[in-house]
């Protein structure tokens, strides 16, 4: 019997602001920058793509872009990214 292997999307299992917090939480301390980039895209597909592109005030096209891995976003858009997450970010 063959086994099938299922890709894991770790954004359908961020059902909560709280979850999003611990999970940029976690990446920002590990992540490289790329790496970080990649968790707000998984971020902002859980909560919605659409929903986080109103609240940072860009294009959800433009965030698509931005936040894939081929895009090289300006910190002023991960800051409203971060910011319409419902996070901030801080130096510690």
């Amino acid at each position: 019997m063959k086994e099938k292997i299922m890709k894991f999307d770790i954004a359908k299992h961020l059902k909560t602001d709280e979850d999003i917090r611990e999970f940029l939480r976690e990446s920002a301390a590990n992540a490289t920058p790329d790496e970080f980039i990649h968790a707000l895209n998984t971020a902002a597909r859980a909560k919605g793509m659409t929903e986080v592109a109103k609240l940072a005030g860009v294009t959800r096209a433009s965030l698509y872009k931005s936040l894939s891995g081929e895009g090289n976003p300006e910190f002023e858009t991960i800051a409203k990214v971060v910011q319409a997450l419902g996070c901030k970010l801080a130096i510690s």
